[in-house]
């Protein structure tokens, strides 16, 4: 299995939000930190927003934070969100689906049990969980992120 790059960054984003509440999060921030573009990152939280995963904050001071507390966020329902349907193999989805095997195969029926297990184990994972090593991950990203005040100067 191999999720998209902007289904690891929407949990970076829920991630870190997690770790700075109650303070906002800005979006400059998350593109720094993990060398993004500002515009990939404003999308990813647009969409996080619609879902009801976070709050935004407009203005010069403005940035987001978690809309639910982190133990509510369940990692399993974000990356449905963000990558859709997890069709694994063409056959997991009967209108695209041109194998002649669908229904006897076996590779089929233990691809989406394996498919089922990942999920399942996202599915017993929370937002609070993947934000449990604060100190240690505020350690890291520390040096990344742009103080406020530098950013006051501009």
């Amino acid at each position: 299995m191999k999720l998209t790059s902007y289904t690891n960054y929407a949990m970076r984003s829920l991630q870190l939000a997690a770790l700075k509440a109650p303070e906002l999060v800005r979006i400059d921030d998350v593109a720094k930190i993990h060398n993004l573009s500002r515009p990939h990152i404003m999308k990813i939280v647009h969409e996080l927003g619609k879902a009801g995963y976070i709050e935004t904050v407009r203005g010069r001071n403005g940035g987001f934070r978690l809309a639910r507390l982190p133990q509510e966020i369940v990692v399993g329902d974000v990356v449905r969100m963000t990558e859709g349907p997890l069709d694994v193999v063409e056959c997991f989805n009967p209108k695209t689906n041109t194998c002649p095997l669908i229904g006897i195969c076996i590779l089929s029926r233990k691809m989406q049990e394996a498919t089922a297990a990942f999920m399942a184990v996202l599915d017993d994972l929370t937002i609070a969980d993947i934000a449990a090593n604060r100190g240690q991950l505020m350690e890291r990203i520390a040096p990344l992120e742009t103080p406020r005040l530098e950013k006051a100067a501009r």
